[in-house]
């Protein structure tokens, strides 16, 4: 089956934030996907003042100081529901409890199954989720773009595939995803977003890296199956998951990946026929460079429009490569003169990391301090950025939760008197998460979209789980978000307005 709920396995406490994975991180996770950042695990971080804009400050700043006019386009009801939401996933023991019970044998019970399955739904769910088919998270998208402006990114949110009727199935989802988001006035959406996880086997994707990191780190090893590609390896990559060379792939492997390129070549068809771009989300580094890898000649293939790319890789800026590889893959792309699109985030999973590469001996391929991150992705910001101003075919989604970054670009943007409105730089925030920060951006004049999951709710549980830690109180721009909407609240009530 597609849908399968995982256990204990699938709680990976994430670096982000976003995020904007996903869906990535909802999601951009973006995890898709879009990035919020965190303290380590179990610290609770006080919650920063509000940023109150100098009266000397240029222009080009996004206002956050204002909690009035940013939310003005809420109701009091959904803003009590958000309110509520976030301030529970900021409890660390109700975290901890929820995922306990979401990976326990309580689960295993029709009864007690249904009943957190029912409240996960009406709480979490709800409120970071689209709905539970493409029909309904169309809807949401519109509802969204009718009432604040911010433009939806459509997500599908299964995660892992196990064999290639789950791969097969999981393809029409997206494929169902691409015609909804079509369905939809141009104004409303932005994009849609695939894990090439839910199209390879996790297996296969493991064993493509291998061969690719042999291939990289050893001469005279080829690979007869590799098409064409951007590079998806520098000097500094993490290449000690691949200590010894791997047997090659089997016939039936060589199958397998052949069916896996006809997935993402359909969904990638479809979306250039719907003139619809598609964000490629990215996995731990033991999977992404086979994802990179397919990524880059599926780009290749359907990135003909000179002026707009319909095929997006996700750089995660926490990786200490990210910025050597983004270089190389933009320095090859321009050599053959092939429109390129990338959506920036933070990273995902620093847990995960930081404990394989223990396990084998190794330092974590993540920057060392949040601050470092934080340098990798604005510098990255900064290259895409003008790249994508000088004409050339580059396309920008810059998914993050951090305000100072957003500060920054905004000020890059006026530097490089880029055109806000032409689609070549926007910004995503995961759906449910820094709604301030959005509301900020869009006010200052960019498109901004939300990265907006859908499926049945025990698909979302994964995605949720990613949720709640980012929201657990560690975040300043949850923090942030919980104090501007309390403020809100308050002057509502005062003010007897609803």
């Amino acid at each position: 089956m597609a849908a399968r709920l995982l256990r204990t396995n699938f709680i990976r406490r994430p670096y982000r934030s976003s995020a904007l994975s996903p869906v990535g991180q909802p999601t951009v996770t973006a995890s898709t996907a879009v990035v919020p950042e965190i303290l380590s695990f179990g610290q609770q971080a006080p919650e920063p003042p509000v940023h109150h804009p100098k009266p000397n400050e240029a222009h080009h700043d996004i206002d956050l100081s204002d909690q009035a006019r940013l939310f003005a386009s809420v109701p009091t009801s959904d803003l009590l529901r958000s309110t509520a939401v976030l301030h529970a996933a900021a409890i660390g023991p109700m975290v901890d409890l929820g995922s306990w019970v979401m990976s326990s044998k309580l689960m295993d019970n029709a009864l007690t199954r249904g009943m957190v399955l029912g409240l996960v739904k009406s709480t979490f769910y709800d409120h970071f989720c689209a709905g539970e088919d493409a029909d309904a998270a169309a809807k949401r998208v519109s509802s969204v773009y009718e009432a604040t402006g911010l433009k939806g990114m459509l997500v599908y949110g299964v995660e892992h595939a196990d064999d290639a009727a789950s791969c097969n199935d999981n393809m029409q989802h997206f494929i169902r995803t691409i015609e909804a988001a079509k369905s939809l006035p141009t104004s409303h959406f932005s994009s849609v977003v695939v894990k090439i996880t839910a199209i390879c086997p996790i297996s296969l994707l493991k064993r493509v890296s291998d061969l690719l990191r042999w291939e990289y780190k050893t001469q005279n090893f080829k690979l007869s199956w590799k098409l064409k590609s951007f590079p998806v390896f520098s000097d500094s990559s993490p290449l000690y998951h691949t200590n010894s060379e791997p047997q090659p792939l089997t016939a039936e492997e060589e199958r397998e990946l052949e069916a896996a390129h006809v997935r993402i070549q359909e969904i990638c068809r479809k979306c250039q026929e719907s003139n619809v771009p598609l964000l490629i989300d990215a996995e731990d580094t033991i999977l992404q460079p086979a994802i990179d890898y397919m990524a880059y000649s599926s780009a290749i293939l359907f990135n003909a429009d000179k002026d707009r790319p319909i095929v997006y890789n996700t750089v995660q800026a926490y990786l200490r490569d990210a910025g050597e590889r983004l270089h190389l893959a933009v320095q090859e792309a321009e050599r053959e003169n092939v429109p390129m699109g990338f959506k920036l985030v933070r990273g995902a999973y620093m847990s995960s990391e930081a404990r394989l590469a223990d396990s084998l001996g190794h330092k974590s391929p993540v920057h060392d301090t949040i601050q470092n991150t934080h340098a990798c992705y604005n510098n990255c910001m900064t290259f895409l950025m003008e790249k994508a101003s000088n004409g050339s075919g580059f396309g920008v989604v810059l998914a993050t939760h951090n305000a100072d970054s957003g500060r920054l670009a905004s000020k890059k943007a006026s530097e490089l008197n880029i055109d806000k409105q032409n689609g070549k730089i926007e910004f995503a925030q995961l759906y449910g998460m820094s709604d301030a920060l959005s509301f900020g951006l869009k006010r200052a004049g960019f498109n901004v979209s939300k990265y907006m999951p859908f499926g049945p709710v025990e698909t979302a549980i994964p995605y949720l789980v990613r949720r709640a830690y980012e929201n657990r109180g560690m975040m300043a721009t949850g923090a942030i978000d919980r104090q501007l909407m309390r403020m809100e609240l308050k002057r509502r009530l005062l003010a007897g307005t609803a």
